[in-house]
């Protein structure tokens, strides 16, 4: 499903957004301290910063914050810009994927197969 979904939002032109998010969950994991400054640093210059080569739409204070929180970054540090980029996704794109040729293949998908295994 997330990688049908991460497949239909190249065709939008909005995988970022999706990249970011799963980027942000596995920023969460990191344990280590200097790994965490590095990974924040990648999501900044990959993300955040003004053009960026995958810049999420967020606004500037947003933009500032997350230039404050990485100074010394934690392991929440992006939860709010996650959040709201979620929130991009679940009130754009998503409700368009739903709607979209890829996820009612897959959804067909499913069901066919899932028909056949209660068959056999």
């Amino acid at each position: 499903g997330p990688m049908i979904y991460k497949t239909y939002s190249k065709t939008e032109h909005s995988d970022e957004n999706i990249d970011f998010w799963l980027a942000c969950e596995a920023y969460k994991k990191i344990t280590s301290q200097r790994k965490r400054i590095s990974m924040a640093r990648k999501l900044f210059t990959s993300y955040i910063q003004p053009q960026a080569p995958s810049e999420i739409n967020i606004d500037s204070p947003v933009r500032n914050a997350i230039i404050r929180n990485i100074q010394e970054p934690t392991q929440s540090c992006f939860d709010e810009v996650q959040r709201i980029i979620y929130m991009h996704m679940e009130r754009d794109s998503y409700p368009r994927f739903l709607e979209s040729q890829f996820y009612q293949k897959l959804k067909h998908s499913l069901q066919t197969n899932g028909n056949k295994s209660m068959v056999n």
